[in-house]
């Protein structure tokens, strides 16, 4: 754990970077700079500690960027278009905040000499539709062009780059990591556990598209942030890109469904409507990189980060 840093972290208000707040304020500065578009941080009271700063703004915005990250020690990049329905009527946004705003924060950072550390967040998206124990060295796909629903992973596929770019021209300490289908407390959007929880603890039918016969391995927040923890404090860490996420806990969408059903003790039925977009249809990580480099290895099985995750939309919703 890094103490007396001062760490941007951009995207920093939404659910991810709410909970890297959580564990990083109070031993250090943080700077939490977003366009509020996806509040989860007003869900807490982060923004009303000493240590925590809450700037509104947008990564397009280059001066903005640059004066947020003054005196800065770490950059955490988290900020872009997220959500898959969001992603395919914006495809265009999704592409510039990821481009253009990742280069402008890039950019500002490669100025500062006092920057240890920059992670630049990606997607596993980069693997396609198909993607099995992948490794940081397997080949990276790339939608067909024209499919809006691709721009998001080509957009993070292409700031990966610049990031590695940044570490062998300029000696920027940047790491990429990727993460699958991380879920938790707080989480807003689009995600299927979110509107799985929600629906099920109101009683509402549980929309699954077209079969539920697609493959993820869930990975809970918390253990996303250890991760980042760890990539903060590694030296060995500099020049990678990781895969971040819980092979063990692999379940169908369908599975998925009615598990949260069964552990919030919902009557809720499930819904199978037709979905006529690209999907990816298996996504399970290898994180061998991960757990020796970083050190880094899952500790929250399905079973009870679902159960976490309930009891807090219970309480909070």
């Amino acid at each position: 754990m890094v103490e007396g840093w001062k760490i941007l972290i951009t995207g920093g208000a939404g659910f991810i970077g709410s909970h890297l707040v959580e564990r990083l304020a109070g031993p250090n500065q943080v700077i939490v700079f977003d366009n509020m578009h996806r509040d989860a941080i007003s869900k807490t009271k982060l923004a009303n500690k000493e240590e925590v700063k809450l700037i509104k703004g947008d990564v397009l915005d280059e001066e903005a960027v640059d004066k947020a990250m003054e005196g800065c020690d770490a950059v955490v990049h988290l900020a872009s278009i997220a959500g898959v329905d969001t992603v395919i009527k914006a495809p265009v946004r999704t592409m510039q905040v990821g481009l253009a705003g990742t280069m402008n924060v890039l950019t500002s950072a490669a100025k500062k000499p006092k920057i240890k550390r920059f992670i630049d967040f990606s997607t596993s998206e980069v693997f396609g539709r198909y993607a099995y124990k992948v490794t940081e060295g397997d080949i990276t796909q790339l939608g067909v062009v024209g499919e809006a629903r691709w721009t998001y992973a080509v957009a993070k596929l292409a700031t990966e780059h610049f990031a590695m770019c940044y570490y062998k021209e300029q000696g920027l300490p940047a790491i990429s990591i990727r993460p699958f289908n991380i879920y938790g407390p707080r989480q807003v959007g689009e995600g299927a556990v979110h509107n799985f929880i929600v629906r099920a603890l109101a009683g509402e039918p549980l929309k699954i598209h077209n079969e539920g016969g697609q493959i993820r391995a869930w990975c809970y927040v918390d253990d996303i942030v250890e991760a980042l923890l760890l990539c903060l404090t590694n030296e060995h860490a500099v020049g990678h890109v990781f895969n971040i996420g819980n092979a063990r806990s692999v379940v169908t969408i369908h599975m998925l469904a009615r598990e949260i059903i069964r552990l919030s003790k919902s009557s809720s039925r499930l819904d199978f409507v037709q979905w006529d977009n690209p999907d990816v249809e298996l996504r399970i990580p290898s994180v061998a990189k991960a757990k020796e480099i970083l050190g880094f290895e899952a500790r929250y099985e399905l079973e009870e980060g679902l159960s976490r995750t309930i009891d807090w939309y219970r309480k909070n919703q």
